[in-house]
């Protein structure tokens, strides 16, 4: 019997699939969370670093195993890289996808993985002043509060 339906999951015309972009999203935000580079990654997990970006870009997808070992190595939960996950991307994995057109990218969908927030977050850490830390945080919010709250009386 052939291969039910080839086209469904072709990586090769509807590029990487937004499940394995999350995942590499988080794992790439994790990463730098700890202020790890991909090199000692990838060291730590026997790959290069070049294999540890395709994972990060959502290109290679992580298997069981591996995922195992970067939540080892990251210290964080299997869940972890399942965690935020908008329903349209949960819905594109291939089982839940029978031959619908390409999704929009992940980088649309999840601040978390734009350059942006993770130079951000890695500049919050690097305040070595926790009260000052938190008080950057709560202005932050207070900011955030503010600008929603503006936009909605427009």
């Amino acid at each position: 019997m052939a291969r039910q339906s080839a086209a469904v999951g072709d990586r090769r015309t509807s590029g990487p699939n937004p499940v394995d972009v999350h995942v590499g999203g988080r794992v790439r935000l994790r990463r730098t969370l700890l202020g790890m580079s991909q090199e000692k990654l990838g060291e730590a997990i026997g790959l290069t670093f070049q294999q540890v970006q395709k994972y990060e870009r959502g290109a290679n997808r992580v298997g069981a195993s591996r995922l195992f070992d970067l939540s080892r190595v990251l210290d964080v939960p299997v869940s972890f890289f399942f965690d935020e996950m908008p329903k349209e991307v949960a819905a594109s994995s291939p089982a839940q996808r029978p031959g619908v057109g390409k999704p929009a990218p992940e980088q649309e969908l999840d601040p978390l993985v734009k350059r942006e927030t993770l130079e951000l977050v890695r500049a919050y850490y690097k305040i070595e002043d926790a009260s000052v830390r938190k008080r950057l945080f709560e202005m932050t919010k207070a900011l955030a509060a503010a600008s929603s709250g503006a936009k909605g009386e427009d």
